[in-house]
Parts: structure tokens; C-alpha cells; sequence
């Protein structure tokens, strides 16, 4: 994998061929106490759908990508998923998890990029 942009980018791909929502990319790359370069954190609406998401993304990134993730936690009850790609952590979410968690708004100083809906 050339650079982390792509890495996003296909993060990105596995959550919209899932039908994930609401993602967003949170740049962490300023922010020297940060724990990866960049979180990508997206919702899915029933747990089925947050491992389905997780299941596209291991497979986007590893079948275009030629990356696996270094750890994945939350497979056993799907309202919060992380997988960690070193440099980009991915957050995947039931919708109350997500506005718990309020993961994206940690760093007030992270920029913070909203992906569109495909639908």
C-alpha cells in the first residue's frame, strides 16, 4: 500500500459496498499524542450490518490493498467495532454506541471529513 490515503479510500469502499452511514474521516496527523494518522468511523444499523461492514472492509483492503488488520475487537456482539490498520483505526458503530462513544470528537482539534450517503 503506497500511502494511508489509499488505505482510507478503501476503507471507505468496504463500509459504502455495506451500506454503511454517516462516515467520517477523523485526520489526526497534527496530533502528536494521537494513537493512528487517521480514525475512519462510519454506523451501521443493526449488528449484522456492523460485521458485514467490518467483513467488506478485511476484504477490500486485503484483496486491493494487500493489507490485514493488525487486530480486530467487538466481533462478539458488533456495537462497536475497531480494526486496527496501524496508521488508520477503524471504528464501526450501532448508532447509540456511536453517539456514546462520540468517538470523532475526542481531539477538537482533529479535522473532520463527512463522507456523502451513496444513498
Amino acid at each position: 500500500m503506497n500511502t494511508q490515503n489509499q488505505l482510507v479510500n478503501l476503507v471507505v469502499e468496504g463500509i459504502q459496498e455495506k451500506k454503511g452511514h454517516d462516515i467520517t474521516i477523523v485526520d489526526l496527523r497534527t496530533i502528536i499524542t494521537a494513537p493512528s494518522q487517521y480514525f475512519v468511523v462510519a454506523t451501521g444499523g443493526s449488528p449484522q450490518q456492523v460485521e458485514a461492514m467490518a467483513e467488506s472492509v478485511e476484504d477490500i483492503v486485503r484483496e486491493q490493498g494487500g493489507e490485514k488488520p493488525a487486530a480486530v475487537v467487538g466481533r462478539e456482539n458488533a456495537f462497536w467495532m475497531a480494526m486496527d490498520y496501524g496508521n488508520v483505526m477503524v471504528h464501526l458503530f450501532l448508532p447509540e454506541a456511536r453517539e456514546h462513544y462520540d468517538i470523532e470528537n475526542l481531539w477538537a482539534e482533529a479535522e473532520l471529513i463527512q463522507i456523502p450517503d451513496l444513498d
